[in-house]
């Protein structure tokens, strides 16, 4: 028996389908929401999930209120804008969760802008741990890129769908928006410091490593964009953090204490 965790806000267009790949599976779906201004909490409980309401505390902390919830040992983990494939839900139930020495299991995933599945810049495979045994493990408690700490994965050669964005222009507003800012609010807060070349060389080593070591180039117009928008993310987030330590109003009219 298997328990499904989804975290959101405002997922109203994303989590009926989530929910409804979960119960493929999955013998109950948790929702850990936080203060949805949609019907995101009406379209889930509609479909039978239980809905568990927390401010965002950060990604991993996020994902492990759900756990306190479950009645099942074993967890799919999946984001809203994430699916089971046939061929994943197939391996899935050909799993013998009550004797595998593994105690997680990492999944192939399939990143998508628009209808378009991303193969190059390191967005495929993408392994990903999803399937976890709570008992032994679990996310770790940090805020950002959370990751299940895991002692014995397994992989399953099977894909889940995420649907990164859904447009290039969404691309290239999420990382000025949010990921930069988080991420330079974060180092700052850490202690890291940089230096007038640093927005420079990191910007530049991520286009490097997506277009070239990644092979961006073998996916054309899409290959190039990926490589851009991850130049242009690293690039903000350490004009940020130099802002921070150059402009004394900016730095005193920032919060951090609401990095989320």
């Amino acid at each position: 028996m298997i328990t499904g965790i989804v975290i959101t806000l405002n997922e109203s267009r994303n989590i009926v389908e989530c929910i409804q790949s979960l119960q493929k599976v999955c013998s109950e779906v948790i929702i850990v929401d936080s203060n949805s201004t949609d019907n995101t909490v009406e379209l889930a409980e509609q479909l039978g999930a239980k809905v568990v309401t927390q401010s965002y505390l950060g990604d991993g902390i996020q994902k492990n209120v759900g756990l306190d919830y479950a009645t099942n040992n074993w967890v799919l983990s999946l984001d809203a804008d994430e699916r089971l494939t046939d061929e994943m839900v197939k391996a899935i139930e050909a799993l013998d969760l009550t004797s595998t020495p593994h105690d997680a299991f990492a999944f192939r995933r399939r990143n998508y802008i628009g209808s378009r599945w991303i193969k190059q810049c390191g967005w495929y495979p993408d392994f990903c741990i999803r399937l976890y045994d709570r008992t032994k493990t679990r996310f770790a408690d940090v805020k950002q890129h959370a990751s299940v700490q895991a002692k014995n994965p397994d992989r399953i050669n099977a894909d889940i769908i995420h649907y990164s964005f859904e447009n290039l222009g969404q691309l290239f507003a999420k990382p000025g928006r949010n990921f930069s800012g988080r991420a330079a609010k974060i180092m700052y807060k850490k202690g890291k410091r940089a230096n007038s070349f640093s927005p420079f060389t990191h910007g530049l080593n991520a286009f490097i490593r997506k277009y070239i070591f990644q092979r961006g180039f073998l996916g054309g117009v899409d290959g190039m964009t990926v490589a851009l928008s991850s130049a242009i993310n690293s690039y903000l987030k350490y004009a940020k953090l130099l802002e921070y330590q150059r402009d004394p109003k900016v730095l005193e009219n920032e919060d951090f204490n609401k990095v989320w």
